[in-house]
């Protein structure tokens, strides 16, 4: 079975025991690893694998040929993109009207990092930002640290190591997320082709969650082997975080958050209108 997820420590760690065969009845794995931005294309095109991660947001692109699994996906509380400027701790980022006409860069166009952002801008930003660029997120601080961007909007790791880039916090989309609709964040979302068996692979990878839990050091070179230099502390927070009781299960409230994104966003123009029936 081909499948498609990130180097990042929580994909690592929760696909760990799948990718190695230490799952009973699993079909054996050909993985890719790639950043957000590449599997939410792949899904678009021919070249779509069996089972990828992609962005909540990119969900309403491709729900035709692939099924929302309810289990393996990055979603939860105090988890959200941030926004950041350049400038210590010592100096104020300047708040949302300093993104005025500025050049953003975002890890990629159809993230859900992105699709917050854009409802947070369009309440937030007078006139609106100025040019969006798309990098790879692990390129972004280091660019706003250079001055070659104005902010940048970073997701991942970046929550534990922006201010050892000297950069400043303009916003937590998540805290206004939640604080707005009282819902956990939809982040990273896994999609099985729906030729094949949804409950099966759904099971196999809540199985390999369950034993990534149980057994945590059988993972951890394969996490540190991908963890592109990570500290181990920030390795550790970085799965505490992101792989959470929603990764077992998205359960109603899994389910409401990103019916709720996606309702917000069909609202405003930024994706197809979805029925919330397709999720299921």
């Amino acid at each position: 079975m081909q499948i498609a997820y990130s180097p990042c420590p929580n994909d690592t760690f929760v696909f760990h025991a799948l990718a190695h065969g230490l799952i009973p009845g699993a079909p054996e794995l050909e993985v890719t690893f790639a950043d957000i931005d590449v599997t939410n294309r792949l899904a678009t095109s021919d070249a779509g694998l069996d089972v990828m991660k992609i962005s909540y947001a990119a969900l309403p692109w491709v729900l035709s040929d692939y099924a929302l699994l309810p289990c393996g996906g990055a979603l939860g509380r105090g988890c959200g993109p941030l926004v950041l400027r350049a400038g210590g701790a010592a100096e104020e980022a300047g708040g949302a009207a300093s993104l005025a006409g500025r050049r953003v860069a975002v890890p990629s166009d159809r993230s859900t990092a992105y699709l917050l952002f854009r409802l947070w801008a369009a309440q937030n930003v007078p006139g609106g930002v100025g040019e969006i660029v798309v990098m790879p997120f692990h390129e972004i601080m280091p660019a706003v640290r250079d001055g070659l961007i104005d902010a940048g909007l970073v997701i991942h790791e970046a929550r534990f190591t922006y201010p050892s880039y000297g950069l400043s916090l303009v916003t937590d989309l998540g805290s206004w997320w939640e604080s707005d609709t009282g819902l956990p964040i939809p982040l990273g979302a896994i999609i099985a082709r729906r030729s094949l068996d949804r409950e099966a692979i759904a099971g196999w990878i809540r199985q390999s969650v369950e034993y990534a839990w149980a057994h945590p050091e059988a993972s951890r070179e394969y996490v540190r082997e991908h963890a592109q230099e990570m500290s181990p502390d920030v390795t550790q927070a970085h799965i505490d975080l992101y792989v959470n009781e929603f990764t077992a299960d998205l359960g109603e409230d899994g389910y409401a958050a990103v019916t709720a994104l996606l309702g917000r966003a069909a609202e405003e123009g930024l994706v197809p209108p979805i029925d919330p029936a397709a999720l299921r």
